[in-house]
């Protein structure tokens, strides 16, 4: 399952965080997943800093994956998570930090047990 967790800080929508939802269900196939098992957080008007300055439009990903992340893989969720972010709030790519955290099966637990 993975789990996609997304710090904004720009306001986000009913409307944006359902189309947000829908593009990381089709973008998460590069995982060989679907957006039946993924979990989605979304957090916005979430203040960020970098360099010392606070981000006026950003966003801080974190992807969590059962097994493996292969590195095309990774790369190209990058890509369309920027692209979906930058059309859906207008957050420019370079503004877009992500980060990936394989899990062992063991290590992931859901419904009294661990995959």
């Amino acid at each position: 399952m993975p789990f996609v967790d997304a710090k904004i800080t720009v306001p986000v929508s009913d409307a944006q965080r359902t189309a947000i939802k829908s593009g990381l269900g089709k973008a998460v196939s590069v995982f060989g997943k679907g957006e039946s098992w993924l979990m989605v957080g979304i957090d916005d008007e979430y203040s960020l800093w970098l360099g010392g300055n606070e981000l006026e439009r950003g966003a801080f990903v974190s992807v969590s994956l059962i097994g493996d992340t292969p590195d095309e893989g990774c790369r190209e969720f990058t890509q369309q998570i920027c692209q979906l972010l930058n059309d859906e709030l207008g957050i420019p790519g370079d503004h877009i930090y992500v980060t990936y955290h394989p899990m062992m099966r063991t290590r992931w637990g859901w419904n009294g047990s661990t995959f």
